[in-house]
């Protein structure tokens, strides 16, 4: 059907840049004026500040956030010979980091209503490993769509088994547990900066955090060639720097990163009231958590395409993160363990799971037409 208004998208990392353009066009400038294109004063200043707006000892950046949790690892001594247990329901980035740095990855279940890794589970394994598996050396925490796990357990179990918790906050830049900031509470936390996070870079990025000094400076020497003396590799290191281009860009959108997060969460709460008294609950707040609302997540356990058609009839785009859980995926399929609970409710999930449009920069008018729409669904 024709649309009367221009459809909204899931997504629209466009609109972060055009939001700041003046900002962050005296950034690109002031990077590009310098003269100095890698590893200089911008990233150096990057690190310095996320690091003091996390409440962070340190942050190190890097050309990713896949390359972020494998340099933690790489730095921890985590790889062949090793297990790493975390979740099929995230980006396949985060398994991928796991073998990029030699480890087998063990993929345990999820709770059904926040999405994040089942802490009886990880217990569960931590205390009696699967059979013709290496020992497991740690377990990597996605907060997933914007909230925290259930960390406090998770810490627990991984303390009694002298494992590592890593977080991986790819989703969940300014998210808190107990009133401190997700990346603060484990070893060493990893962030994605890909555009589309709350915390975006126009091209690609990463950045990773630990109050460990002595962990942050093997990794920032892993990150260039294991060199600590320039062109002498004391290690063997990767090739993963993030520019000083992206890092000046970052600089800027951190200053409006709260405010951003700040928006998606009144976003957030006009949606919730739109879904009242109608077929879909809204996304579950974990108790003493703050919610970022990287993605804000409905399910419809019947037909989720026709759900979609309906939104988009009305201009509304939609996503589904993830439409595929990593153990089902062709590269991993028959190939990567699975945890005891087999990944029921990880595969119930990917079937039923759609996100609305999130980012800060939708309008109040783009806001009210989804929720309109959002009633629509109300009525059937």
């Amino acid at each position: 059907m024709d649309q009367p208004f221009p459809m909204i998208p899931q997504a629209d990392p466009g609109a972060g840049y055009r939001a700041q353009k003046d900002e962050i066009d005296a950034a690109v400038a002031r990077a590009l004026g310098s003269g100095w294109y890698i590893l200089g004063r911008e990233g150096e200043a990057f690190e310095r500040e996320f690091a003091a707006w996390l409440g962070a000892a340190r942050a190190v950046g890097c050309a990713n956030g896949t390359d972020a949790l494998a340099l933690i690892l790489r730095g921890l001594g985590i790889g062949e010979g090793a297990t790493v247990a975390t979740v099929s329901h995230t980006a396949v980035a985060t398994v991928a980091a796991i073998e990029m740095a030699g480890a087998v990855p063990l993929l345990l279940d999820i709770d059904p209503d926040t999405y994040t890794m089942d802490p009886d589970e990880l217990a569960a394994v931590l205390e009696d490993p699967p059979p013709g598996l290496p020992p497991i050396r740690a377990a990597i925490a996605v907060h997933l769509y914007g909230q925290s796990c259930d960390l406090d357990p998770m810490l627990a179990a991984c303390e009694r088994a002298g494992v590592a918790l890593i977080e991986d906050c790819a989703q969940a830049h300014g998210a808190t547990l107990h009133g401190r900031k997700l990346g603060t509470l484990g070893r060493a936390a990893a962030f994605s900066l890909y555009p589309t996070k709350n915390l975006g870079a126009l091209g690609d990025g990463g950045v990773l955090a630990t109050d460990d000094f002595e962990l942050a400076d093997l990794i920032a020497a892993i990150r260039q060639y294991g060199w600590k003396e320039r062109y002498v590799s004391s290690l063997v290191g990767i090739n993963s720097r993030l520019d000083e281009v992206q890092a000046a860009i970052l600089r800027a959108r951190l200053t409006r990163l709260d405010a951003g997060n700040a928006r998606r969460r009144e976003i957030a709460a006009a949606y919730d009231a739109a879904l009242a008294g109608g077929p879909f609950a809204p996304p579950a707040r974990r108790e003493g958590a703050d919610h970022v609302f990287h993605q804000y997540v409905l399910r419809a356990p019947v037909d989720r395409a026709a759900v979609q058609a309906r939104l988009r009839d009305e201009g509304v785009g939609t996503g589904i993160h993830y439409p595929v859980p990593v153990h089902l995926q062709p590269a991993y399929l028959d190939r990567v363990p699975l945890g005891p609970a087999g990944c029921g409710e990880t595969e119930r999930a990917a079937g039923e799971v759609f996100s609305l449009p999130m980012y800060p920069e939708l309008t109040g008018e783009q806001v009210e037409r989804v929720c309109s729409a959002l009633r629509g669904l109300a009525k059937g």
